[in-house]
């Protein structure tokens, strides 16, 4: 049986976390839903930086729907409107109260996860203009993604590639992880020097 992920997007989302996101776990055969939370119902999403991405459905549609993980890109003011969405907060509640896998990156752990108490007493991180979690049990603003149980965070568009792949590990296990790396080319090594 296939793994099941939300990734909510809203306008202001950040592109490459929600594009990076989506690909990468549907890379590991993930059934992904991109949800809209466009008051409007609209499914087309304008991203932080201008570039449009149409949703699967609206965030309403997802209510009653069970999923393995739920991951939450940053950007603004898109992590503002995602914090302020009552069907996703119901869903993101649900999710760490039943000890389902639930991440966000960038500005959403704090604008998002935290706001919701749903970092506290968790080691996280996020992006550096972000990082004021005094629930936290600790802001790890060196490391690129913390896991803290069911619980991943992550600094931003930088460390996009990096989240998605713990997502995918966290869901599959490290040997989904290398097979979707090794399709992307990823190796120690991203600089040859002459």
């Amino acid at each position: 049986m296939s793994k099941t992920a939300l990734i909510p997007l809203a306008n202001g989302s950040e592109e490459i976390e929600a594009v990076t996101i989506i690909d990468v776990l549907r890379r590991a055969d993930i059934d992904v839903t991109v949800a809209s939370i466009n008051d409007s119902g609209d499914l087309h999403i304008r991203g932080s930086h201008g570039i449009q991405i149409v949703a699967d459905c609206s965030i309403d549609i997802c209510a009653k729907t069970n999923f393995d993980l739920i991951a939450i890109p940053g950007g603004l003011p898109g992590a503002e409107h995602l914090a302020a969405n009552a069907a996703l907060d119901k869903l993101l509640r649900e999710q760490a109260a039943e000890g389902k896998l639930y991440g966000a990156i960038c500005a959403a752990p704090q604008l998002v996860l935290a706001s919701k108490g749903l970092l506290d007493n968790k080691m996280v991180t996020g992006h550096p203009m972000f990082q004021t979690l005094p629930n936290a049990k600790e802001v790890n603003s060196e490391s690129r993604v913390v896991v803290d149980g069911n619980c991943i965070t992550s600094q931003g568009p930088g460390t996009a590639l990096d989240f998605a792949l713990e997502l995918v590990e966290q869901l599959c296990g490290l040997v989904k992880r290398e097979e979707v790396s090794s399709r992307l080319v990823l190796t120690t090594s991203a600089t040859a020097y002459y």
